[in-house]
């Protein structure tokens, strides 16, 4: 064995993986194709060999903004349908950001199944691709919306492309000459400011506001409109079961929605997040790029109310199209033999630390929504458990009786859905470029940012909120050096270069 190995595998059973998790979800699949034929799959509908996948992605929707769940004040019907019918990891996270675009790694680890450092970067190397794997063991696959990785990864990937878009909609004023003449500032950057009437309704701003077919539609209804058609023309024409990868590029900035979304939100009836400050204490990294300087500095208390305001509304506006795939899901007789995944590709902070990004390793900004639901799949259930967005790959594999390829290195999540085990981590790992590295237990988390010498530490548990930092305090001194052995660990295993010394 080689030392590489033997290393990974002391690791892994540092946090708790065990022997038989070793390959993280490579050998280690009950589902192979052979014993599946002989054994009912509990992933599919009685009659069934293997169900059909819609995955609903959305982009920098934080674990926090589920109405059923955790916030009352967002209205997330579809959402909330989704967690009754199903079973919703709470504590899902993205591994990190090889650069500021921090979904563009989070979407070549989904798609790859591989670590942060290993997965070939935004053109997913050579490695087997989810849609691909899937596709050669007989799915229709597709795929609309945002995809934020190459386009070769992108055809290898889906056997049927609709519209797609790039990383992000920047909003520009079409009339920007004229309004100039005029003293009219429409900026969706460094707002809200006296003299400034961007709107998020104003369907002038192009940004979500695509054109199409002469009409001016949202990007979330333009990629839901794609998924329906999709679904109406797979049911008449197909029996094979199929893969949809559905990206919305809702809640990304710039948000915008219809006015009968925004005046749900009325800012100056939005909850300030306990953890507001109108500045980051300290340069975390990136301290002024793009996502931090939609706000003004220092971070007023009314600037982030705007800046949730539209947040939420772009969220339940996503929802509502949503709901539309979900009941055209149903409408085909498909839904009984379907597993739906929704998740988002990170978080975002929107005024919490000071900050507004997702550059950062709290909570707000590593989490996101992670539900499961369909056959065999525990109704109205929340898991706990620690697990990384990218596992997506191996657990649909081994729901479809498919061998997961032996370069998927996160692994499948259905001994958690059937409740075999309770746990695949002790801890995970996180990082941001050169400027940040984390290792957070079920009760700890420890962030340190080389390039200013910083140590954070946060009990999750009496604070999770993350905003009294114990990295000072003498009584947590063997605590931080503890999480900071298995950061190096998570870093030996995850092929981080970064040169760290230990704490």
């Amino acid at each position: 064995m080689s030392t590489e190995e033997t290393t990974r595998r002391r690791f892994l059973k540092s946090l708790g993986l065990g022997a038989a998790a070793c390959t993280l979800g490579a050998a280690a699949n009950p589902w192979q194709r052979a014993a599946h034929a002989q054994t009912k799959n509990p992933f599919a509908a009685p009659g069934k060999d293997r169900p059909n996948i819609l995955f609903l992605f959305t982009d920098d929707q934080a674990f926090s903004t589920l109405n059923v769940l955790n916030n009352p004040e967002v209205k997330t019907p579809n959402m909330d349908r989704l967690v009754r019918r199903g079973t919703t990891f709470t504590h899902c996270f993205n591994q990190g950001a090889w650069h500021g675009a921090v979904c563009v790694a989070s979407r070549a680890m989904l798609n790859t199944g591989r670590y942060l450092w290993q997965c070939g970067g935004d053109d997913c190397g050579d490695y087997p691709l989810w849609g691909e794997t899937l596709g050669q063991a007989g799915y229709d696959t597709f795929m609309t919306g945002k995809w934020h990785n190459r386009d070769r990864a992108l055809k290898r990937s889906f056997k049927t492309i609709g519209p797609t878009g790039g990383g992000m909609f920047p909003s520009k004023d079409t009339n920007a000459e004229a309004n100039k003449q005029k003293g009219i500032v429409k900026d969706p950057y460094d707002r809200p400011r006296p003299g400034n009437s961007w709107s998020p309704y104003d369907k002038t701003l192009t940004g979500h506001w695509r054109e199409r077919d002469g009409r001016i539609v949202h990007s979330s209804k333009l990629w839901a409109d794609t998924a329906i058609d999709y679904l109406n023309d797979h049911a008449k024409q197909s029996q094979n079961p199929f893969f949809m990868y559905v990206a919305f590029h809702a809640p990304h900035d710039p948000r915008q929605s219809p006015k009968k979304f925004v005046d749900m939100y009325p800012p100056d009836k939005i909850k300030i997040p306990p953890n507001y400050l109108p500045e980051h204490p300290f340069d975390q990294g990136d301290h002024k790029l793009r996502d931090e300087v939609l706000a003004p500095f220092p971070r007023t208390k009314e600037a982030v109310q705007v800046h949730l305001s539209e947040y939420y509304a772009i969220i339940s506006h996503a929802d509502y199209h949503i709901g539309r795939i979900l009941d055209a899901l149903e409408a085909t007789g498909k839904a009984d033999n379907t597993v739906i995944i929704f998740s988002a590709d990170h978080g975002l902070a929107v005024g919490q630390h000071g900050l507004m990004g997702k550059q950062n390793q709290y909570d707000h900004s590593v989490r996101m929504p992670f539900v499961f639901c369909g056959p065999g799949i525990e109704a109205g259930r929340t898991n706990d458990a620690l697990v990384y967005l990218q596992s997506a790959f191996a657990t649909t594999c081994e729901m479809a009786g498919i061998k997961t390829p032996k370069t998927v290195q996160f692994p499948s999540l259905v001994s958690l859905l059937n409740g075999k085990k309770e746990k695949i981590y002790d801890c995970v790992y996180g990082a941001y470029r050169d400027f940040q590295r984390m290792v957070r237990t079920e009760r700890y988390k420890l962030i340190r940012y080389p390039h200013v010498d910083e140590v954070q530490l946060f009990d999750l548990q009496e604070d999770p909120w993350e905003m009294k930092d114990l990295a000072e305090d003498p009584q947590y001194a063997q605590l931080v050096k503890d999480l900071d052995v298995k950061l190096h660990r998570w870093m030996t295993v995850t092929g981080d270069k970064l040169k760290l010394e230990a704490v």
